[in-house]
C-alpha cells in the first residue's frame, strides 16, 4: 500500500472519528512528519471547518454522557485531550443533560431503586459514581442521610 500524504493521513483519521487539534497532532506526529508540517495541515483543516475542537467537544460529551460519566470525569478528560478549559466549561454548561438525573439513573441501574439501609454500602455507592465523575452535590443529592442508615 502507497504511503498516505500528511494531509491524506489526517483526513483518514477525521472520517473515522472527531479529534481534538493535539490528538490529530500526536497522531501525525508519530508518523515522522515535522512539526511544521503539521501544524499547516492543521490550520488548513481548521480553516476548511474539518477539524473543529468545538465539534469535537459536543460530541465527545454526548457519547460520555450517555455511557453514564458526569461533567467532572468528562471535564479532565477532555482536559487530557488538550482542550481549551474555557470551551469545555461552555458546552458543559449549556449541554442539555441533567446531571442530577443521569446519576439518579446510574445508581438505580446499578445498585437498585431502594436507598442502602447501612453506612458501608451507601459509602460503596457514593464511591462508584465519584469515580463516574458526578459531583458530590449531585450525587448527595439522592443520598439525603436518613435515621435508619445506621454508622
Amino acid at each position: 500500500m502507497a504511503t498516505l500524504s500528511l494531509r491524506q493521513r489526517a483526513l483518514y483519521l477525521l472520517a473515522n472519528r472527531e479529534h481534538s487539534r493535539l490528538e490529530l497532532f500526536n497522531k501525525l506526529k508519530q508518523r515522522d512528519f515535522s512539526v511544521e508540517e503539521i501544524n499547516i495541515t492543521l490550520d488548513e483543516l481548521e480553516q476548511e471547518k474539518l477539524l473543529s475542537d468545538e465539534r469535537f467537544v459536543e460530541m465527545y460529551i454526548n457519547a460520555r454522557s450517555q455511557r453514564g460519566y458526569g461533567p467532572e470525569r468528562i471535564r479532565q478528560e477532555l482536559q487530557q485531550k488538550g482542550v481549551a478549559a474555557s470551551l469545555v466549561e461552555c458546552y458543559l454548561d449549556i449541554k442539555a443533560t441533567d446531571w442530577f438525573d443521569l446519576a439518579r439513573e446510574l445508581k438505580q441501574k446499578k445498585f437498585g431503586a431502594a436507598l442502602p439501609k447501612d453506612f458501608p454500602t451507601r459509602a460503596k455507592q457514593m464511591r462508584f459514581l465519584q469515580y463516574r465523575g458526578f459531583t458530590l452535590e449531585q450525587i448527595n443529592n439522592m443520598f439525603k442521610i436518613s435515621p435508619e442508615i445506621e454508622k
